[in-house]
């Protein structure tokens, strides 16, 4: 069930989060993202800037058609009207208004130096484009909330300005002004003194936005709230550019956990260490084993001095219960670690476990050793399945056998570079020897797998791999390194992801693609019966 409007959660990791150095996300990662988020129970979710670049665009007609959200509500951002431009003559604005997001985000400048030097106009006529842009999308259905970008060092240069900009902007119909700490550089008790003169300053509705590059991104957003803001921006795991945006994980954590605020839906702070590390996959960028609350150093504790304290009572070296977030305190003396998390997935999967907690042991066991090499099963559930039900049911679901495989990469004279695969598989008591070709020899091999097994199980035809993301871990020494591969998989109608780990970067596809194609044919089957 979807959260009041008292107190907003808003998520822009789709598109602030997005502008992080070295972060390059598809449609299709962001439309993952996107069900995570919606999943972890945010109140709103920021898709980008439908207009301003094709790949947002493309994005926005997606999300309409793909995605029915549970808990969150849809927001397009963009930016006022230009100077001396119409509200309905400007097309940055008309594609707002053609995004059909419920909510748009304005952003606006709150600093008297920017709209000189950045926008080359006067304050007035800033006001006025703060004030046309709010009402047109207003008179268009859609709800309005204004980012007040630069905020404080705005107040800073021209205190009277910077709440005329508030004063307008709530006067003009948008329903929240968000405070941007733009430049990331306030301090709590700075921002909250702020944040009081203008909750006396104004009746507007406040919200925050901050950047961490003081290190206080989270502890500067609490404050804001203690200080009366109802409308929280952040991204997952803190991702944005320079130093981040503050981590909205660790705001909900806080908030909820300290404050006894009740910001998401009952149960999904649960979600937030599988989410958290889900969405890392996806973006490609390794978690923080030190971010606080889902980090898996989080409620970690070496042997010795700890360990005596905590046999009597966990909590006497631990601020929080790891349950309460999803996460597992790593060094629990009995079998029990994980032990609920993997109930808890096999019920989300639709895996009976029943009274077998025998079989949970051996899987939690399992987990772990393969943890240890470099699998992660947060955004590979197909993987996870097909492991739980192996345990299960004493054996691994099978339809095929790989005997061998070969890929050959070649690169001629005119410096054309082709990939060849070929392999040996069994299955249904038939040999079979299957050649493919592909623009790299991950999609040879793939292809050469599909060509043979679509000879036996036809069905295959519906499959098609949609993602594939290679990650190089740390090697033990020197050179060493380990790869883990993720495959996303579709059968047209849903999506499952699948993952590989070995020292060699085909064979841990090989390993992910074999999973696929095992999943895939599993669930036809278990359809069919």
């Amino acid at each position: 069930m979807a959260m009041s409007d008292a107190f907003h959660i808003y998520d822009t990791t789709l598109r602030d989060g997005a502008q992080q150095e070295g972060l390059n996300l598809s449609v299709h990662d962001k439309l993952i993202i996107a069900k995570h988020l919606d999943d972890l129970g945010v109140g709103f979710i920021e898709g980008g800037w439908p207009g301003a670049n094709p790949k947002d665009t493309e994005f926005f007609q997606r999300v309409h058609k793909e995605i029915t959200f549970k808990n969150a509500t849809f927001v397009a951002f963009g930016a006022t009207r230009r100077p001396g431009v119409k509200a309905a003559d400007d097309l940055l604005l008309r594609a707002l208004q053609d995004s059909k997001a419920p909510v748009v985000t304005l952003v606006a400048k709150a600093h008297d130096r920017h709209v000189d030097l950045a926008l080359k106009t006067d304050l007035d006529e800033n006001l006025a484009m703060i004030r046309d842009s709010i009402k047109f999308l207003k008179e268009g259905g859609q709800r309005v909330f204004l980012d007040a970008e630069h905020f404080f060092d705005g107040y800073r240069s021209n205190r009277a300005y910077a709440i005329e900009v508030t004063k307008v902007a709530a006067e003009a119909g948008a329903d929240v002004i968000v405070l941007c700490d733009t430049n990331g550089g306030e301090l709590p008790d700075e921002l909250a003194d702020v944040v009081n003169d203008l909750i006396q300053s104004t009746s507007a509705r406040l919200g925050i936005h901050c950047h961490n590059d003081t290190g206080c991104a989270v502890a500067n957003s609490l404050a804001a709230v203690s200080a009366g803001v109802t409308h929280v921006q952040g991204t997952l795991n803190g991702y944005g550019e320079r130093t981040g945006n503050a981590d909205l994980v660790s705001i909900i954590a806080n908030l909820q956990l300290k404050k006894k605020q009740q910001v998401l839906p009952e149960g999904k702070l649960e979600e937030a260490f599988r989410i958290s590390h889900a969405v890392a996959e996806v973006t490609n960028v390794a978690p923080s084993a030190r971010q606080p609350y889902v980090g898996i150093s989080a409620f970690a504790h070496k042997a010795g001095l700890h360990a005596s304290a905590i046999k009597v009572d966990p909590n006497l070296y631990q601020h929080e219960d790891p349950a309460s977030v999803g996460n597992d305190m790593r060094m629990l003396v009995s079998d029990m670690a994980g032990r609920a998390s993997i109930e808890l997935k096999s019920q989300e999967l639709g895996v009976e476990i029943g009274a077998n907690k025998e079989a949970v042991s051996r899987v939690v066991d399992r987990v772990k050793e393969m943890e240890l090499r470099g699998y992660t099963f947060e955004a590979a559930d197909a993987s996870f399945e097909l492991l739980l039900r192996e345990e299960l049911d004493g054996k691994r679901a099978q339809f095929f056998i790989i005997k061998q495989w070969e890929t050959i990469v070649e690169r001629d004279l005119d410096g054309v570079v082709t990939s060849k695969a070929s392999i040996s598989i069994e299955a249904r008591g038939r040999s079979l020897d299957a050649t493919g070709n592909g623009n790299g020899p991950v999609n040879a091999l793939d292809n050469a797998l599909r060509s043979g097994l679509e000879q036996i199980y036809p069905e295959l035809k519906q499959l098609s791999l949609t993602d594939y993301k290679v990650r190089i871990l740390e090697g033990n020494a020197g050179t060493d390194a380990v790869t883990r591969v993720l495959i996303e998989t579709s059968d047209g109608q849903s999506e499952w992801s699948t993952v590989g780990v070995h020292e060699n970067v085909i064979a841990a596809s090989a390993i992910a693609l074999e999973d696929a194609i095992t999943y895939g044919l599993l669930r036809m089957r278990s359809k069919s019966e």
